[in-house]
C-alpha cells in the first residue's frame, strides 16, 4: 500500500471511529437517565422475582455466614447458583441490555433473608459496570438507595461517581412483593477496561 493511500485509509478509519464512538454516546446525562429508566421500567416487568429466589443455592447461603480463621474466603469459595434460573435470568439481564444503542449493564441485587442488612449481586454482566458492588465481596451492607427502592417499589436514578448514571429498580415475585432490584448503569464516557477486575 503506497504512503499516501495508507495515510487516507487511517483518515477513513478514524472518521468511521468517531462517528460510531458518537452514535453510542448519550447526548447528556438527561439523555442518559431517561433512557436507562425505560430499561429499567421495562426490567421491572420482564424479571421474574420467583425465578431470582431460586438462583442461590441453600448450600451457598449456609457458607455466607460461616467464619474460619484458617480459610478467610470460605464463603466466596463455596458460593454456588442453580443453573436453570441463573441461566434464564441472566439471559434476559443482557437482552434488556440491548434496548440501548451504547454501553449498559443489568445488574441483579438480592437482599439476604439470611445476614439482616446485607445485599449480594447475584449477576453481573458484560461491562462490569456498577457503582455499588465491591470487588471482592460476596454480599455487603444495603445502600440506603437500596433500602429507598425495596421500601417503596419506585425507581430511583443514583448518581454516586461522576458520568456514571444508575437505575435502580424494583423486582417482584407473583405475589407482588419485592424481592430484589435491577441495577441499569451505564457511562457518559464509555471505557471498557475502567470496571473489569
Amino acid at each position: 500500500m503506497k504512503r499516501r493511500d495508507a495515510k487516507h485509509f487511517r483518515y477513513v478509519l478514524f472518521l468511521w471511529l468517531a462517528a460510531g464512538a458518537a452514535a453510542q454516546s448519550p447526548r447528556g446525562m438527561d439523555e442518559l437517565k431517561k433512557s436507562l429508566d425505560e430499561v429499567a421500567r421495562t426490567g421491572s416487568v420482564m424479571v421474574d422475582g420467583d425465578v431470582c429466589q431460586r438462583i442461590t443455592t441453600e448450600r451457598a447461603k449456609e457458607y455466607m455466614v460461616k467464619k474460619d480463621p484458617r480459610d478467610r474466603w470460605i464463603d466466596g469459595d463455596n458460593f454456588d447458583v442453580n443453573a436453570e434460573p441463573y441461566i434464564q435470568t441472566k439471559k434476559t439481564l443482557m437482552r434488556l441490555a440491548r434496548l440501548v444503542d451504547f454501553p449498559c449493564d443489568v445488574n441483579l441485587w438480592m437482599p439476604l433473608d439470611n445476614i439482616a442488612g446485607q445485599v449480594q449481586v447475584v449477576i453481573r454482566n458484560v461491562n462490569e459496570m456498577s457503582q455499588f458492588w465491591r470487588f471482592g465481596q460476596l454480599h455487603q451492607p444495603m445502600p440506603p438507595e437500596m433500602k429507598q427502592v425495596l421500601a417503596s417499589g419506585e425507581r430511583l436514578a443514583v448518581i454516586r461517581r461522576p458520568g456514571m448514571v444508575s437505575v435502580l429498580a424494583p423486582v417482584r415475585n407473583s405475589l407482588g412483593d419485592t424481592v430484589g432490584l435491577l441495577e441499569v448503569v451505564a457511562q457518559m464516557t464509555p471505557d471498557a477496561h475502567e470496571n473489569v477486575k
